[in-house]
């Protein structure tokens, strides 16, 4: 009875994070080409940054399996709506993008890159970011104006 518990609540957890991944539309799931066409080509320009946006970028590499990567997804939920317009968040599942992982030498999980607006550089943040942590790097080095409360 407690092996069918602990697999029934398993199976719910799962799905419902794939839902919520699935059905949010603010982040954008990404591949190894979608990061060559829209953010950066890192093959033509490996020695540059010759950045391709147009709003400020957050990359989260994660994976479903990471419990630290789950526990961000809510707060980058909550950040894309609140900077919609100023701010494009990005997701890279490593199990399925796994050249991408290694092309940013990923190995352990949550891995977060920013990229302000101007292009200007490329910050890595490993490990979970507390939500108050991530509004500070969005307001003061990727868009450079705090949200107004409303």
């Amino acid at each position: 009875m407690k092996r069918i518990f602990v697999f029934s609540f398993l199976l719910l957890m799962a799905c419902a994070t794939s839902c919520s991944l699935e059905k949010d539309k603010k982040m954008q799931h990404i591949t190894y080409q979608d990061y060559i066409d829209k953010i950066w080509d890192f093959e033509k320009h490996p020695d540059s940054l010759v950045f391709k946006g147009n709003t400020a970028v957050i990359i989260d590499f994660y994976s479903k399996s990471c419990r630290p990567c789950m526990m961000l997804l809510p707060i980058m939920e909550k950040m894309a709506e609140e900077y919609e317009g100023d701010l494009t968040i990005y997701k890279v599942n490593v199990d399925k993008e796994p050249a991408l992982a290694k092309a940013f030498r990923v190995k352990g999980l949550p891995v977060v890159y920013y990229i302000p607006a101007s292009g200007s550089r490329i910050k890595r943040q490993d490990g979970l970011p507390s939500e108050e942590s991530l509004r500070t790097i969005i307001e003061q080095e990727l868009i450079d104006k705090p949200k107004q409360e409303e």
